[in-house]
This record gives structure tokens, sequence and C-alpha cells, in this order.
């Protein structure tokens, strides 16, 4: 069977400088100045002059960017080798490092498809902070940075799936092991993906949220016609619903849907999260609440 090395993976990918910027945080104008003073990466160009990228250059500017957030000063950066600057980068994922910096080794384990050390990072994580903490604080914000590069094709689908599938794994198993004993005072929350949409990882971190909190879940999962939910609603009465929106679609589309569903439950107040939503600028309807980070709706599920 042929099995694609990681190193001969990282040859195919391509990543732009906002890609960079991105992920790493350092500004592209920064990224530019970096490159004739100091030489730390060597983009190359495509036929059109733009510059490009290679997996070993994000992983460069991401080790640069771990060690310059925490004090290391770039004329002595540039001077390190390779194994130098993996040696310190160790150094510092042993210690409380911020959560940018540990979210940046993250991505480099996801470009490498490192399972092992993508594993000790998430075991320290979870031994520092506990699970929810490391899911809210850190696990949530690691797939919205890196979400719209799978998105758009800057980051490879296999990269996805290696990093989806670990996370989906302890989320089920966490979701599975949290014991909710729904009291007077819990609340009925209906969760699930429009008809279509099939980036289920968000809403399974949701879920572990809600169902943490001590409130009712019923799940519906991926893909699911709007006049199923509304069925299920008439039985099951819910007090809240939350979905997630993540595949592109045109900005009056996902307007259209987002009246159809605050009608239809115009007694309830609907939760949606999803990329789709950042860049809407058109006045959500009253009864929608847009989520933009899993620590905000941590902390608003509280007063609910």
């Amino acid at each position: 069977m042929f099995t694609l090395h990681p190193a001969n993976f990282n040859k195919m990918s391509r990543y732009y400088i906002k890609d960079l910027e991105t992920l790493s945080g350092i500004k592209a104008h920064t990224i530019r100045m970096w490159e004739k003073r100091y030489g730390i990466v060597t983009p190359m160009r495509t036929k059109t002059n733009i510059r490009y990228y290679s997996a070993n250059d994000l992983k460069k500017i991401l080790s640069v960017s771990i060690l310059n957030r925490n004090g290391y000063k770039i004329s002595r950066i540039s001077k390190m080798t390779d194994s130098e600057l993996h040696e310190h980068i160790l150094k510092l994922s042993k210690s409380n490092s911020t959560h940018e910096s540990t979210i940046e080794n993250l991505i480099l384990a996801s470009i490498d498809l490192d399972e092992e050390l993508f594993e000790r990072i998430f075991a320290h994580l979870v031994n520092r902070l506990g699970f929810n903490d490391t899911l809210v604080e850190v696990i949530y914000p690691f797939f919205t940075k890196i979400g719209l590069l799978w998105l758009t094709g800057s980051v490879n689908p296999a990269q996805e799936h290696f990093v989806s599938n670990i996370v989906r794994q302890k989320l089920i198993v966490a979701i599975d092991g949290t014991t909710s004993s729904p009291g007077p005072d819990s609340k009925r929350f209906i969760l699930f993906l429009p008809a279509g949409e099939w980036h289920e990882l968000g809403l399974l971190f949701f879920q572990f949220i809600i169902k943490s909190a001590n409130h009712e879940v019923i799940y519906l999962g991926q893909s699911v016609p709007l006049s199923d939910v509304v069925k299920i609603s008439q039985v099951k009465n819910p007090d809240y619903l939350f979905t997630s929106i993540t595949s592109s679609m045109p900005e009056k589309q996902l307007y259209d849907f987002l009246r159809e569903i605050s009608s239809y439950f115009h007694k309830q107040t609907i939760f949606i999260s999803g990329l789709q939503l950042r860049s809407l600028i058109t006045p959500l309807p009253s009864n929608i609440r847009k989520v933009s980070s899993a620590h905000e709706f941590s902390q608003s599920i509280k007063k609910v």
C-alpha cells in the first residue's frame, strides 16, 4: 500500500503571505522585512510573480513567532539552526507558555501529521488547564485560526482530517462521560447543522459545553433539513437552538436562511456559530445571537 511520507507530503503544500500572517500573527510587512534583513525564509514565486511559501517556511515562521513572543530577539533567532530552534521550542512547550504559542505548536504538529506531538501537547494542556478549559481556551481557537485556510484550500485536506479526527474522538469520549442531571432551572437545546453542512466538529464542541453546564441537549447532527428541525421542535419544545454555518455560501442565501429560521422559531433564541457569520455585515434578526468564540458562549450559557 502506498503511503505518503510527511516530508514528501509537505513539499506539495503551498502557502501565501496572508496565510503566514493568519497562522503566526506576524504582520505581512514584518515577515517581508525579516526576509530581507535576516533571511528568515526565502519565498518562491508563481509564474505571475506572486510570493508563496513551503510548509518548511511556514514551520520556520511559526517557530520564530513562538520564540519572539516569549522574549527572544529576532537577531538572536535568525542565527539559530533548525535543531536549535526546535530545542528552544521544546523547552518552552514544557513551561507554562502562552495559549498563542501552544496553538502555534499544535499547528506545527498538524503540518507534520505528528500525532505523538499533538497528543503530548494536548495531554499537557489537560493536566494544566483541565479538559473544559483546554477545549475552550486553546483547541477551539486553534480550529478557528486554521479553519478558513482549510476552506480556501491553503491547508491540505489530509491535515484537516488528521487533526479533526484526533479531537473528534476526544470530544465524543468526553461528551459520553459527562453526566448531567438537568434540574428545574435547566434549559433544553436542539443542536443541528443545516442541510448540506457537514463540518460537525464545532457543533460537538458546543454540545460538550452545554452538557457540562447541566442543560438538556437534543443532538440532531449533520445536514438536517429545517422542516425536520421544526417537526422535532413541535414535540420537544426547546428553549434554545444552536447551529453552525461553515461552508461557503452567498450572503443573500445565508441571510435568507437566517430570516427563515428566525421566523420558524420566533419564540426561541437561536445561537449560530461558524466562519460564514464573520463576514456578514447585514444586521441579524433579533432572536439570533452570533457566537464568536467558545469562551464567549461558555460565559453566556451560565446566564441562560
